[in-house]
């Protein structure tokens, strides 16, 4: 039992010293934080695709001017903003993802879709390829079972905004093995990130104890308990938080609460976790948080 568990991490170290270089699908939010740090922190080659042209060409524009502010504050050398923009190559095709040996998809929070990606990920990668997964709240081990390779399918859920985040919840489902599970992890250590294993449950930790804490907040303002200024202030107020419940979520994005919301009622089955009406209401009206430039607070474009 020693040897294998040694031979394992033999093998897992190998597999590290070969992922110089990191596939990253979908170019919103996180998919671009995920690409930025991935080049920056952890010296990677990035290869980013999303079936929106445009957005990726905004996703990479994002990535400069976000470089740019950090030699201006003098927490990046001037000399490495190109050099380290010249790491991401933008992708027209999913296939041009196919010879990188970790993959972390960072599309919407839509069941259906992502198990879309992952069986044409499987279809372009070979069985040593690892296929990341940075959903908050579905299930791993679902998303691996529509693969080839459950063993090489992990879930890794970073937080927004991912450059300033240092958490990354790491989480193995049923079928994945050791090899995958080191392996992720030492990329995300690359990436300056602390990690924390997680089992495969719907929320995990982070999103099991953050989002009801979010619908609650929706349905006192709803409720016209207190504004929405009012809630966020006396929660800002009592606690060491930073930001109040309603910002945050306009920051996360609503249609990404409401979609997590419905997994935990739909899989854990606790009135508790119904989604607040409200919520449904703001995510069906458009207005969706930062990214659209209105949810609870409007934002300036």
């Amino acid at each position: 039992m020693k040897n294998l568990v040694k031979l394992t991490r033999c093998l897992s170290t190998i597999l590290v010293k070969k992922m110089d270089t990191v596939g990253v699908v979908g170019a919103g939010q996180m998919g671009t934080g995920i690409a930025l740090v991935a080049a920056k922190d952890a010296d990677m080659k990035v290869m980013c695709y999303d079936v929106d042209w445009s957005k990726l060409n905004g996703s990479m524009e994002w990535i400069r001017n976000k470089l740019y502010s950090y030699a201006e504050r003098g927490s990046l050398d001037k000399s490495r903003v190109d050099e380290i923009a010249s790491r991401i190559t933008l992708c027209k095709r999913i296939e041009d993802l196919g010879d990188a040996p970790l993959i972390v998809e960072a599309a919407s929070e839509r069941e259906a879709l992502k198990l879309e990606i992952f069986k044409s990920l499987d279809q372009i990668t070979d069985s040593e390829a690892i296929l990341a997964s940075n959903t908050s709240s579905i299930s791993i081990t679902k998303i691996g079972s529509v693969t080839s390779k459950p063993e090489k399918v992990v879930g890794m859920h970073f937080f927004n905004p991912v450059q300033v985040m240092q958490v990354v919840e790491l989480i193995p489902g049923l079928e994945t093995d050791e090899s995958t599970i080191d392996a992720t992890k030492s990329v995300c250590e690359r990436m300056g990130k602390v990690v924390g294993t997680v089992k495969d449950s719907p929320g995990f930790i982070s999103n099991r104890v953050l989002m009801p804490y979010i619908n609650e907040a929706i349905n006192t303002f709803s409720e016209g308990v207190a504004t929405i200024e009012e809630i966020d202030m006396a929660i800002v107020a009592s606690s060491t938080k930073k930001m109040g419940p309603l910002a945050t979520a306009d920051l996360i994005g609503l249609d990404t609460c409401l979609a997590i919301m419905r997994v935990l009622h739909s899989h854990l089955g606790d009135d508790k976790y119904r989604p607040a009406p409200l919520l449904a209401s703001y995510v069906h009206a458009g207005r969706l948080g930062r990214k659209t430039g209105r949810g609870f607070y409007k934002y300036d474009s």
